[in-house]
């Protein structure tokens, strides 16, 4: 049996290890209230955020640099003036017919160009550069203007082609190769046509269009207002300026809850927050988007992507889209006011949901999505 001299022991290490422990735990507890008390400090991304590599770009790659070949199926959305203008699509639209429409053709060879400038080492990159070469050549431009030209074809593709239109000229001009800048020469009458066409409309549209599809305003002012700063163009970009200050300068309290419809790419309140970003001072839209959209400046703020329930369905697929498009906005907002850093795991958390399912098989989603997917992964701040 142990002595008393060692039971005394025994007893003073258990008392000294027992109030070590309760120390601790109270330490810990104490440590838990603190980490658990609201902070004014801006939260970090909880989400990693997605990344464009050379792995990415050539998985997306593959869906434009497909779609571009493929001519039919083939939504023309003309308006026909006679018999004599039912031709093929590729008689019709030379440098554009692939990827189901006119607007994801145009986006196609922007996504393209896009990841050909930014990973030089992309996978088949010459037979890309061949394919962008034969398409925007002199000859295919110039009848592609001929068809905007027709009395019928004047609203053909506005605004959202025309945006679109605007974005691959933009990218051209700043890829600084002589590659590029026989493309962006070769496109330039048809570049021309869509900024006159800009010049003509927006002064005659008197309310903005808020929908989430492509007709929106918001959308179709922020690619060409982009392309007019980048480019240099005074008079577009001015008046972009004046009229989006006329369209939304005034709104409060957007209905956000009322997003997504069940067919949008676009979100209607988010868009119109891209373009005011871009027109308006730093202190000045950091007042609007106060009043515009106040939830976004909690620092829990959530906003549940867009579900896809069928994505062989070429309308409801197109919730994959505004998951993207969201993200872009929102990424947005965060580059321009530091303070909205915590939209960033929102834009993740987008990306995040849609980014593995738009290389399935589908070419109802597949002929577009990939121009989404690449602005947006794109979009982030740096």
């Amino acid at each position: 049996m142990p002595s008393t001299k060692h039971l005394f022991i025994l007893l003073l290490v258990y008392l000294l290890f027992s109030c070590d422990s309760n120390q601790s735990t109270t330490t810990e507890n104490i440590s838990k209230e603190k980490t658990s008390t609201p902070t004014t400090m801006t939260p970090k991304p909880s989400i990693p955020a997605p990344k464009l590599d050379l792995t990415e770009a050539n998985r997306l790659a593959k869906l434009p640099l497909t779609c571009m070949e493929t001519e039919y199926p083939n939504k023309l959305g003309q308006v026909l003036s006679g018999a004599e203008d039912l031709k093929a699509p590729s008689i019709l639209h030379p440098a554009f017919y692939g990827c189901f429409d006119w607007h994801s053709a145009v986006h196609g060879h922007w996504s393209l160009v896009r990841l050909l400038k930014e990973f030089p080492n992309l996978e088949n990159a010459e037979a890309i550069k061949q394919k962008l070469a034969a398409r925007i050549s002199k000859e295919n431009i110039l009848q592609e203007v001929d068809y905007f030209k027709q009395p019928q074809n004047k609203s053909y593709e506005r605004t959202y082609g025309w945006a679109w239109l605007l974005k691959l000229a933009e990218e051209l001009h700043t890829w600084d190769t002589p590659f590029a800048r026989e493309l962006e020469n070769n496109l330039q009458p048809l570049t021309n046509l869509i900024v006159d066409n800009y010049l003509e409309f927006l002064p005659k549209l008197y309310y903005p269009i808020r929908i989430g599809t492509h007709t929106n305003t918001g959308f179709g002012l922020t690619f060409a207002y982009d392309y007019a700063a980048t480019v240099g163009h005074n008079a577009l970009k001015d008046l972009i300026t004046n009229r989006a200050k006329d369209f939304f300068l005034k709104d409060e309290n957007g209905p956000l809850e009322w997003e997504p419809g069940g067919y949008d790419f676009l979100s209607p309140c988010l868009e119109e927050i891209d373009i005011m970003r871009r027109v308006l001072p730093k202190e000045e839209f950091a007042d609007w988007l106060q009043k515009f959209l106040p939830q976004l400046s909690q620092s829990d703020f959530k906003l549940e992507p867009g579900i896809v329930s069928d994505r062989t369905d070429g309308h409801l697929v197109h919730l994959d889209g505004v998951n993207f498009s969201r993200a872009w906005c929102l990424y947005g907002i965060a580059q321009t006011l530091p303070e909205y850093a915590h939209l960033e795991t929102v834009a993740h958390q987008h990306i995040h949901h849609s980014l593995p399912e738009i290389v399935d098989g589908h070419y109802e989603g597949g002929h577009w999505l990939a121009s989404f997917a690449i602005y947006a992964l794109g979009s982030q701040p740096s």
